[in-house]
């Protein structure tokens, strides 16, 4: 039994612990940190997933940014505790956080990852958006929220301000 929460302050720290644990040192380091220093989460999506004792098991956090002008959503990270993969918990996370961003009126998410994984929730590369080198571009996928949201949307991937 899971208890899915929005993250709180009081969170902050343990969800950073859990993505030490999860990624490769230097983490931050990634291209996609220099989009989120500075900017706020946009907390209603991030969401953490506790057991029945209170201990962390899952997180997933979002960010907004913007493609050519356009209100995107930038997803990541998800973690899932080393001791808890496989229970279907990243994936419970993904699909709850995004069926709230629809209902919160966002049209368009963005994020670098795994094509073979974020495809089954209908992710695809996305051509002609460019995120900060240096990043592989056949990991820049995007999903649309709304139909079309995506067409027509190219650029630099840029920082929400």
């Amino acid at each position: 039994m899971y208890r899915l929460e929005e993250e709180t302050e009081a969170d902050w720290w343990e969800v950073e612990a859990l993505y030490d644990l999860c990624f490769a040192p230097g983490r931050t380091a990634l291209s996609s940190y220099r989009l989120r220093e500075g900017v706020p989460t946009v907390a209603p999506l991030c969401l953490t997933l506790r057991d029945e004792d209170g201990t962390l098991a899952a997180a997933i956090r979002y960010w907004p940014v913007r493609v050519g002008g356009h209100d995107t959503l930038l997803l990541g990270p998800v973690a899932v505790h080393p001791t808890r993969q496989g229970e279907g918990l990243g994936a419970l996370l993904i699909n709850e956080s995004l069926a709230e961003a629809r209902r919160l009126g966002w049209e368009r998410v963005l994020l670098v990852g795994d094509a073979p994984y974020y495809g089954r929730f209908g992710f695809r590369k996305l051509e002609g958006v460019e995120m900060p080198p240096p990043t592989n571009p056949d990991r820049v996928l995007g999903l649309e929220l709304k139909a079309g949201a995506w067409k027509g949307v190219t650029g630099q991937v840029v920082k929400a301000t």
